[in-house]
């Protein structure tokens, strides 16, 4: 059993993040004041802090795409990266790299997702058929 994470980085809007991490990412709000907000962001602990935002740059070289570094996410099993795929595909999320599977019948096949929050922080959501294969290589 992992433990969980916590992640603290800055948006600009808390209603926004409020919005796009409960309502469209599924995330449960926990405590919050009027300069932040925790939510459970599938297991692990997002502080998201009014401020600015850090800088990324799509300076990460992996398979055929260029990333955005620094970035964030979360690694699903396959049947809940799926569902949310689905979901975000629907609500007509804006993807930098949409779903797709990458590394396909290598160490390590998995799915993935790229997004950015409403305040421009990249988000990456992986997808594992056999969650033990994560350290694959």
């Amino acid at each position: 059993m992992l433990t969980p994470f916590h992640l603290a980085f800055n948006v600009t809007d808390l209603s926004e993040a409020r919005k796009f991490y409960c309502d469209l990412l599924g995330c449960e709000e926990g405590r919050s004041t009027e300069s932040w907000i925790d939510f459970n962001f599938f297991g692990h602990q997002l502080s998201l802090h009014l401020g600015q935002p850090f800088e990324s740059k799509a300076t990460g070289h992996v398979g055929e795409h260029m990333v955005l570094m620094p970035h964030f996410g979360v690694i699903l099993q396959m049947p809940e990266w799926q569902s949310l795929a689905e979901k975000l595909t629907s609500a007509k999320l804006d993807f930098v790299i949409s779903p797709t599977v990458r590394f396909e019948g290598e160490p390590g096949e998995q799915a993935n997702m790229f997004f950015f929050d409403p305040s421009g922080n990249p988000i990456e959501i992986k997808g594992f058929s056999n969650i033990n294969a994560v350290f694959s290589s």
